[in-house]
């Protein structure tokens, strides 16, 4: 059976983005348990607990770090103090500020609470002072001084009838503030060291405060005296009591006395008897050091811890910006939530069907996380940084290489997903920087070192039966060990059978390697700076590298010669892998830039930018249709290929603007011109919307229709039609309408109105610049026009008198007009029309050569003018006739010859008339 055939990728969307949503600072819960509140830089997140994803965001608009926040014990008021001095008060589940004011204190505020009844808020500043607000009447209440450097805890007391509040600051001390005379009334002094956090019990009478001096007391609040001092041996950041009523017999709780849980420098939650001091349960986190060293306490310490009742849930927060929660009765772990991955170095698929995802962080712990909930499972083993990471193929094991020389060796439950350390490898001799997995079985790793080593491993069955029992890591060593390069090894990578290596270095260069005895098979030279990644081709024999000099190439494994080579990014090229069956490549560079390439055209299809730093890590599924990446911006992103699903919605749009564009063309041809308009409007083409536009203008009321059909659009649509028009107001062609629709809408639309519209002033700065341009064209052709007509006027009146200059010399005689001889001796010239002329036109037969674009009475002027011309005609012939009618005694045939003579026809001299061109009138000037 024939393979499918192969479809090029060209475009991947971004699926899923696990950013930073907690840099630490004060983490909360709402009472029923959903939203988790952190602070993340200017910003206050809210996590959905259940899917781990940000919902919200509260952000700052002064753009100021948020120092302190805090929400009302009836989850309706979120409180956000910043480094501008100012308080903040938002209805949070709508995203909007309800009231800003000026928080009064001169330095910013470190700490904040709320009283029981979610009226008063107390907030403690870097200035030493402490103010009471009234949130429900909005102003300050209370200002106590007397604290000593920085408050960082404020607490009121549960019983809102006792009106007291409890600081501490920097002077180790505890306060008890009467709100009633706003007076100090106590000082609780047995710390010797920052006091962290405080507890009360149900009754109200006692209070357990810790400290980073390794103990809690117990105080009485009616004498205000110290009950018992309990050492825990390492720095209390949180204490909470356990609350009554529940069963805690898996805690060792036995008894009815008070017990609360401590979360410190050493990671772990203790459960303690809290009159008696004595730790009933102590908490084993598996794969944690149980000895904590000065060194691995800042790393494991816990910062945070709180109870959520309404799930019976235990949330702590590590140093680390990890978030966990706990089942209170068991302390059993339930979720565990990444709040900040910090520099995210190497990131792979795991899991048989791709499910999960295990990250290497700037941090001795791997993380691994499921992509349905994003629930986290942090992996404690190495002792130093990971480096580096690989899958084997079937998606259950996966190796890690660390700074602190060793490789290790991991298993996933296909079951559960829990994932276990199974083995171990020790042999280098400084930090292991990348390391490759072999290709058709789970039979060996090989790992490039600083020392410029290479090394392979071999598993052994022991390792596949350990890894079924809950045992230490066996301890596994290398079989095979060569130097390979002069330089730092940066990639690896085993051929898909197995047979090969290829390792790239910063020497310049890549190796190939016979996997059986490191057995140096060729060198690939070629790039001008050093090499960052190395990758085999699935399908052909074909070494593709990556390098800081920004170029991508390919080798072929015959003859070591490079093939092609990929020009485009404008950094260091640091990942490279094949896609689409080895017919694409997929890049990732130091800017933050992926680069989607198809090999046989050598084009860049696609840039893909969500990250803002080096992209370390990128990794393909086995389906080919998802990618996962992580960079230096401590993001990480799962990429879908989105190519099959955009053809899709391309065909979909197509026959959609088919349908559209037929269902147009039918309600043009209807006359509904107002659903024509619309259609047009919607499907976005301006020109469409000028081909209706002029469409109306061609009925008749054109105009009166045109503003009809405008006035029924929707506001969203007038305002489509006034973008339209910009574009329209740039071409002399269409300006016309433009300034029709303009002057339609000014003339029914209040400014009020007008200003409602969206991207108006844009609008307005589009359209003025080109009518004027207009308006001062119209004014050239206007004063243009009047000079055409005047000179129009002067040729018809030049044109005139030419024609009234007839020539009577040397005229020759035509029978075409006869004088009557009686009319001759009269002293008149009659004038009468020859045989081919009616009686009744002579007149116009006078006028003919009158041009027949003058008026009546320029024709009467010419008309005149020929009259007089043929009477002085008249009159010579007159003067020539005289001596034949005195010599009255010749004989008869001169008689005859003389009347012959007196009827002679009197010839036109014809003269060509002055060419005078029409006047033209341009359809604008039409329109004018």
């Amino acid at each position: 059976m024939a393979s499918p055939a192969v479809h090029f990728k060209t475009n991947y969307a971004v699926s899923i983005k696990i950013e930073p949503f907690y840099k630490g600072g004060k983490v909360q819960i709402n009472k029923d348990g959903t939203c988790m509140f952190c602070t993340c830089g200017t910003k206050v997140n809210i996590v959905d607990i259940g899917t781990g994803k940000v919902t919200r965001s509260i952000e700052q608009e002064d753009q100021e770090d948020i120092t302190c926040f805090s929400l009302s014990p009836d989850d309706e008021i979120l409180v956000t103090s910043s480094r501008a001095l100012l308080l903040k008060q938002w209805d949070w589940k709508e995203n909007a500020c309800t009231r800003t004011w000026k928080a009064i204190h001169t330095s910013p505020v470190a700490s904040m609470a709320f009283d029981s009844t979610s009226t008063l808020l107390a907030t403690g500043g870097c200035d030493s002072t402490i103010k009471i607000w009234d949130v429900i009447k909005q102003y300050c209440t209370h200002n106590l001084k007397g604290s000593s450097g920085v408050v960082h805890l404020v607490e009121f007391h549960p019983d809102i009838s006792r009106l007291q509040l409890f600081s501490s600051s920097m002077d180790y001390k505890i306060r008890l503030w009467n709100l009633s005379t706003s007076k100090c009334m106590m000082v609780l002094d047995a710390h010797y060291s920052s006091v962290t956090s405080l507890a009360f019990t149900p009754d109200g009478n006692t209070l357990v405060s810790s400290g980073r001096d390794k103990i809690y007391i117990v105080w009485d609040l009616k004498t205000y005296k110290s009950e018992r001092t309990v050492p825990v041996y390492e720095t209390v950041e949180a204490v909470v009591l356990l609350p009554e009523n529940e069963d805690f017999t898996a805690l060792g709780v036995t008894g009815k006395e008070p017990h609360l849980i401590t979360a410190g420098s050493k990671g772990i939650l203790r459960v303690w008897e809290a009159y008696s001091g004595r730790c009933v349960y102590s908490q084993c986190v598996p794969g944690k050091l149980q000895k904590v060293t000065e060194g691995d306490a800042d790393e494991q310490s816990l910062t945070h811890c709180a109870i959520v009742p309404a799930t019976q849930k235990l949330t702590t927060v590590t140093a680390e910006h990890n978030i966990l929660t706990y089942d209170l009765c068991t302390l059993n772990l339930t979720r565990q939530f990444v709040g900040y991955n910090d520099e995210v170095l190497d990131v792979k698929f795991l899991g048989p069907s791709d499910t999960h995802i295990v990250v290497a962080t700037n941090s001795p712990q791997l993380k691994v996380f499921e992509l349905a909930t994003l629930n986290c499972q942090i992996l404690y083993g190495h002792t130093d940084t990971v480096l580096a990471l690989d899958v084997f193929k079937k998606g259950t094991k996966f190796a890690s290489c660390s700074k602190d020389k060793t490789v290790r060796i991991w298993k996933m439950s296909k079951t559960t997903g829990e994932v276990n350390c199974v083995a171990q490898g020790l042999g280098h001799a400084h930090s292991i920087g990348i390391i490759s997995c072999s290709r058709l079985k789970e039979g060996f790793i090989i790992s490039g070192s600083q020392d410029c080593t290479l090394k392979l491993w071999n598993l052994t069955k022991s390792i596949e039966v350990n890894s079924k029992k809950a045992a230490e890591p066996e301890i596994f060593h290398a079989e095979l060990t060569e130097q390979v390069h002069d330089k730092d090894i940066n990639s690896v990578v085993v051929s898909p059978n197995d047979k090969l290596v290829a390792t790239g270095s910063q020497d310049r260069t890549a190796k190939l390697w016979s996997t059986s005895d490191f057995s140096l098979i060729g060198v690939f030279r070629g790039h001008t700076r050093g090499i960052w990644s190395v990758q085999f081709s699935p399908m052909d024999q074909i070494l593709a590298t990556s390098s800081a000099d920004g170029t991508v190439k390919l080798w072929g494994l015959q003859d070591f010669n490079c093939l092609k080579t990929f020009e485009g990014h404008d950094a260091s090229v640091l990942k490279t892998i094949f896609v689409s069956r080895g017919t694409q490549l997929l890049t990732s560079a130091s800017d933050g830039l992926l680069k989607l390439w198809t090999i046989k055209t050598n084009e860049c299809v696609k840039t893909l930018d969500a990250h803002e730093n080096k992209v370390w890590g990128l990794h393909c599924n086995k389906k080919d249709d998802m990618v996962v990446s992580g960079a230096a911006d401590s993001c990480i992103i799962i990429w879908k290929d989105v190519t099959e699903i955009e053809l899709a919605e391309e065909q979909a749009k197509q026959e959609d603007q088919i349908l559209k564009h037929q269902e147009l063309s039918n309600l043009m041809h209807e006359k509904k011109y107002v659903k024509a308009l619309g259609l047009a409007i919607s499907l976005d083409q301006p020109q469409t919307v000028l081909t209706v536009i002029k469409a109306i203008f061609g009925e008749a009321k054109g105009r009166e229709r045109l503003e009809s059909t405008i006035l029924k659009l929707r506001q969203d649509q007038k305002e489509s039609v006034l973008k339209f028009c910009i574009v329209w107001n740039t071409n002399s062609k269409h300006c016309h309408e433009a300034q029709c629709v303009v002057q339609i809408l000014l003339q029914n639309e209040t400014p009020e109105q007008l200003l409602q519209y969206n991207g108006i002033k844009g609008a307005l700065e589009g359209l003025i610049p080109y009518t004027e341009r207009h308006f001062q064209r119209v004014n050239r052709l206007l004063q243009a026009s009047m000079f055409l007509d005047y000179m129009w006027q002067s040729m018809r009146l030049t044109g005139s008198s030419c024609d009234s200059d007839i020539h009577i010399g040397g005229m020759e005689i035509d029978p075409f007009f006869s004088m009557d001889k009686a009319a001759i001796g009269a002293g008149k010239a009659a004038i009468t029309p020859g045989s081919d002329c009616p009686q009744g036109s002579k007149k116009q037969e006078v006028g003919k050569n009158v041009d027949i674009d003058s008026d009546s009475s320029a024709s009467n002027r010419g008309n005149g003018h020929k009259q007089k011309h043929l009477l002085s005609a008249c009159e010579h012939l007159k003067e020539n006739s005289k001596p034949a009618a005195e010599s009255q005694s010749d004989s008869e045939e001169d008689t005859k010859s003389s009347e012959q003579r007196a009827k002679t026809s009197v010839r036109k001299i014809k003269q060509t008339p002055p060419s005078v061109r029409k006047k033209t009138i341009s359809p604008n000037e039409l329109m004018l």
